[in-house]
């Protein structure tokens, strides 16, 4: 049983189809989408006093979090050990089922094929169906990832952790993941700056206007990482790299389908205006 998924929505254009690298991305580009909550009480694990006589959670933001930020970020640019990167691309695809087809460039043979569980109650969501069918006779679009902030980075904090500078560790090592998610963030709205409808809008007219009503995921073309609640199965990375060949802006999959460096992600994103996260389960 498919899920009430719309199956006629339009079909964005792409700009190209294939993949293309871009390197030495400046950290001003994606600075601005840093999510300083997850930074600072996920990542530097900023704790606040409750009723007590310490600081609240706001003031240590304002006294240590957003000053101690200011000072790597200027300190990793000085310093030289961000090398942001991006390889991203846009395929052909239809889905079968619970399975979504991805074609090359050319649309004449198959690249890979992800096959997606399906909620067994609710909705009876699972991804696929927000991509036209096979039997449409009409091909969908899906676009695809990887973003890394390099390798220098982590061998930086590797580095003042074996000088047992263990706070100063602790903190670039938490930012330069966050960097990498903020880097995500960017290069997806580009991407949807790049999916233009028939009607003219790119799918980056419909964005919030703040970064909130971005992390709050307010905006059409979700990004899904695979090990989440709707995509779990972290093998399909491995076809991710081989469509993507990250290994072209330093990144490599290990052998338990986790990028290295860690400060890397890659995803999928899906245009159909439907699409938001669920748990599959």
């Amino acid at each position: 049983m498919r899920s009430d998924v719309t199956l006629d929505v339009p079909v964005p254009t792409p700009p190209f189809l294939g993949t293309r690298v871009v390197k030495g991305i400046p950290l001003v580009d994606y600075a601005s989408m840093v999510d300083e909550r997850a930074t600072f009480l996920g990542q530097w694990g900023l704790r606040g006093s409750r009723g007590g006589s310490g600081p609240s959670y706001e003031e240590l933001v304002e006294t240590e979090g957003k000053p101690r930020m200011r000072y790597w970020l200027d300190r990793l640019v000085s310093d030289q050990v961000l090398e942001a990167a991006v390889v991203y691309g846009y395929f052909p695809c239809y889905s079968e089922g619970n399975t979504l087809v991805v074609l090359d460039e050319n649309a004449a043979a198959e690249r890979a094929r992800f096959t997606f569980p399906r909620q067994r109650t609710e909705r009876r969501l699972c991804i696929a169906d927000y991509f036209r069918p096979r039997s449409s006779g009409q091909l969908d679009v899906i676009a695809m990832q990887l973003v890394t902030v390099g390798q220098p980075v982590s061998e930086y904090a590797d580095k003042l952790r074996a000088a047992h500078a263990y706070r100063d560790y602790f903190e670039v090592h938490g930012l330069s993941v966050q960097l990498a998610e903020a880097l995500a963030e960017y290069w997806h709205q580009r991407i949807r700056s790049e999916m233009v409808l028939p009607s003219g809008p790119s799918l980056a007219d419909f964005d919030p206007p703040n970064l909130a009503g971005i992390l709050a995921t307010d905006y059409r073309g979700c990004r899904y990482s695979f090990g989440y609640a709707a995509c779990p199965d972290l093998e399909d990375r491995a076809k991710i790299a081989a469509i993507l060949d990250p290994e072209r802006i330093g990144v490599v999959l290990s052998e338990e389908f986790q990028l290295d460096p860690e400060q890397s992600t890659d995803a999928i994103v899906v245009h159909h205006p439907e699409a938001g996260y669920f748990n599959a389960k």
